[in-house]
């Protein structure tokens, strides 16, 4: 089975083109070729392009835990490398439609960079979703293990749990993380970014993703984090935001859309031995 793989800030994903791979994806596939020890490894797989009757191209995203992402934004600027490297798309803007709604890519820099319109964040409730009656998340508590932790949820095809603290630490998303991921309040589960703001022009967060656990870095997520900063005027809508992996940009426009700007890097691209696929790991 070819496979080709990218990493957007230490996040690594691998794509597989469905013509190449010649058949569906399942849970226990997706499991193996993901895990560190006993797969190819990586934060997830891109499954790759489709036809789309909106869109240039159609993608679908999977999680290494089996379950299928609605949208990433490291995941579509890595597949926004992957056509350009294919010469499928060059300098023009092209659209990718997900599961979490169609996204404009232009590939900038000779592939190095990668800009994308994320498309608008919300904050309604019942959009994100969160459990309760319809309202903005902003603000509000939740108790884990004990301890009270204000966030605030956002939703940008994918939902988000912006956790506030004065300094975002790894080992606090660690431990709280899975919690919050799981927690009643969340009905289809959710990603976690605990968040610090440096200035008017820069935050920093470190990240839980959904399925995937603890992440050097994230596009939805940066994302996400930012529309929160800004919506709480506690950033201006020009943010940088620094995370283990490294920085991405971020330009929020008044209706809070997101045009987000990263780094791709190539890893490798090879042939997974069918010998690997006759493992039973769980």
């Amino acid at each position: 089975m070819q496979f080709y793989k990218y990493h957007g800030l230490g996040n690594d994903y691998i794509v597989l083109d469905p013509q190449e791979v010649g058949e569906n994806l399942d849970e226990s596939m997706i499991r193996l070729i993901c895990h560190r020890n006993y797969g190819v490894g990586s934060d997830g797989i891109l499954f790759g392009p489709f036809e789309s009757k909106e869109c240039d191209f159609a993608l679908r995203i999977f999680n290494p835990d089996g379950s299928e992402a609605e949208k990433s934004g490291n995941g579509l600027r890595i597949f926004s490398r992957y056509l350009w490297d294919k010469g499928l798309v060059r300098d023009e803007p092209f659209y990718i439609m997900t599961e979490g709604g169609k996204v404009l890519s232009r590939v900038l820099e000779e592939g190095e960079s990668v800009s994308v319109e994320m498309g608008r964040v919300s904050f309604i409730s019942n959009e994100i979703p969160v459990a309760g009656p319809s309202r903005e998340v902003l603000n509000e508590k939740v108790i884990i293990d004990g301890q009270e932790l204000d966030f605030c949820a956002a939703g940008i095809g994918n939902p988000h749990c912006v956790v506030l603290r004065e300094k975002a630490l790894p080992e606090e998303v660690k431990k709280w993380g899975p919690a919050l991921e799981t927690h009643a309040s969340f009905p289809n589960k959710i990603n976690v970014q605990f968040m610090e703001i440096l200035d008017r022009n820069n935050i920093k967060i470190e990240i839980w993703e959904r399925g995937a656990g603890y992440t050097l870095a994230s596009g939805s997520s940066s994302s996400a984090a930012a529309a929160v900063a800004f919506k709480l005027d506690l950033c201006d809508p020009q943010i940088t935001v620094h995370m283990p992996g490294g920085k991405i940009e971020i330009d929020i426009s008044e209706d809070f859309s997101i045009l987000m700007t990263g780094s791709v890097i190539k890893v490798a691209e090879g042939i997974m031995s069918l010998e690997m696929f006759g493992q039973s790991i769980y």
